[in-house]
């Protein structure tokens, strides 16, 4: 819509804004009409209009089976749109019209902001299917005329309150029409079936809906009087409530046809089930940050009791063989800790590569400092555990391989993010500029633990490649290809 309205119209952001309001509203409009709306705005030169917008109800068949966003119609081929945009009022006279043998009636609704008229809805009922209506359909019908009548004054959609339909309760959910006093006046049977779930014995119909409402909801002292006039209608609002063994959300909208307030439409929802699981996920997901807490504060404790065991034991190599341990158990546990903090299995991994970066370099036997580049993003749990042992691995054996005692130097390890969303890669380089390789060496045959670790872990648990090369001027250069998830 953006694209057409700035291509072809003269309206300002603000008038645009008006429209995305209106659209993100009108899915409404369309199920209580039983009608296509399309959207119809007069291009730059008015001569012409454009059809920005389309929707189709819910509730009925619908008149136009193509798209007709981004058509373009000559003034005067569409008289009602004319009528409705020059005398800013509905316009609903004229014999149906016939599309594929369907007769379908067209009204015209002016949609007015600020005293002016950005365009016109193109309001289009399928007549086919037409019979005696019930009185729920009779109920819609009004409430769709009056909702009409709205936004041909401006007064509707409401300024500030941005609606996700997604989210909010739809005309088939349930639907009550209240009188300006907030006494029910008609209840769809899905609302007087939610209102039944919250404890209500007796009929809706004829009760104070507020009154009823805060009777049903536990007692909240103050907070009943804010509760009944919510539920009244009296102003634009969405809330829930809990009572019984059910959950409702409501959504309150007043009805001003013309200027005061005759009546309030309230859409409801018995959203039970959806806050029962959103309450068992909300209990999973402590569950499992309360587990990554544990594990991590498990292998701190393992590390501990690794580097207590290292100073009893007389063995240089021995003592080594420990402390190289507690690094691998470490950057597990960085991990874990992470995890426990959110809350999904995904980490940021930049910072967790910052920590693993600065806890060896501690074991640097000189001066050797260390920096990342680039960014790692967010990657899964089973990416992130394995990848932190692997880079602990690397800048391990960097550091105590490529510099000697009094050696100053630098590490650096950069990562790049690159691919497709459905093949996404991560290249991870690491550069130190120590002595580099020794003649012949070949790190896919070496019996060095650490690099057994990393070729392990990266073909194998990472799906990845790995390769170690004497850098071009100076040192080492090792290089990680692993494929990771397309988001970053």
């Amino acid at each position: 819509m953006n694209d057409l309205v700035r291509q072809h119209t003269a309206l300002g952001d603000s008038d645009l804004e008006w429209l995305h309001l209106l659209v993100s509203e009108w899915q409404l409009l369309s199920d209580l009409s039983f009608a296509d709306l399309v959207l119809w705005v007069p291009t730059r030169d008015g001569t012409r209009y454009v059809s920005v917008a389309q929707m189709r109800p819910n509730t009925g068949p619908t008149s136009y089976q193509d798209d007709m966003v981004g058509h373009l119609v000559p003034r005067g081929r569409r008289p009602l749109l004319d009528a409705a945009l020059d005398e800013g009022r509905i316009v609903r006279e004229g014999d149906p019209e016939w599309r594929e043998e369907v007769p379908v009636r067209v009204e015209s609704i002016p949609v007015r902001r600020e005293g002016r008229v950005l365009g016109v809805i193109a309001r289009n009922t399928n007549l086919l299917t037409v019979r005696t209506p019930s009185r729920l359909e009779l109920t819609y019908l009004q409430s769709a005329s009056d909702l009409a009548q709205m936004i041909a004054a401006g007064s509707f959609p409401f300024e500030g309150q941005q609606v996700d339909m997604d989210a909010s309760p739809r005309v088939g959910d349930g639907l009550l029409r209240l009188d300006a006093d907030g006494v029910v006046q008609y209840a769809s049977p899905n609302a007087l079936s939610a209102y039944h779930r919250l404890g209500l014995a007796a009929d809706l119909v004829g009760h104070h809906l507020g009154t009823a409402t805060a009777e049903l909801a536990p007692s909240r002292g103050p907070v009943d009087e804010a509760l009944t006039k919510l539920a009244s209608g009296w102003a634009p609002r969405e809330f829930e409530i809990e009572g019984g063994d059910g959950v409702i959300q409501l959504r309150a909208i007043p009805l001003k046809p013309k200027g005061p307030r005759i009546g309030s439409l309230v859409l409801l929802r018995d959203v039970t089930e959806l806050r029962r699981r959103e309450r068992e996920l909300i209990t999973k997901d402590a569950t499992i940050r309360e587990i990554h807490h544990r594990v991590k504060n498990n292998l701190q404790t393992v590390a501990a009791l690794l580097r207590l065991q290292a100073r009893r034991i007389d063995s240089v190599s021995g003592r080594e063989a420990l402390e190289e341990a507690v690094r691998r158990v470490g950057s597990i546990a960085i991990v874990h800790e992470t995890l426990s903090q959110n809350l999904d299995e995904r980490v940021e991994f930049d910072e967790i590569a910052d920590r693993v970066l600065a806890m060896v370099a501690e074991i640097s036997p000189g001066t050797v400092t260390g920096r990342r580049t680039g960014r790692f993003g967010i990657l899964d749990a089973e990416v992130a555990t394995p990848l932190s042992m692997v880079l602990t691995e690397i800048l391990q054996n960097a550091l105590e391989h490529g510099f000697a005692q009094g050696d100053t130097g630098s590490v650096e390890v950069s990562a790049v993010r690159g691919g497709t969303a459905k093949e996404a890669r991560l290249l991870i380089t690491v550069h130190d500029d120590g002595v580099g390789l020794p003649a012949g060496f070949d790190p896919h045959r070496s019996g060095n633990l650490g690099l057994q670790i990393v070729r392990t872990l990266v073909e194998g648990e990472l799906g990845g490649t790995f390769d170690m090369v004497r850098a071009p001027e100076r040192g080492t250069r090792v290089v990680l290809d692993i494929p990771v998830r397309g988001d970053k």
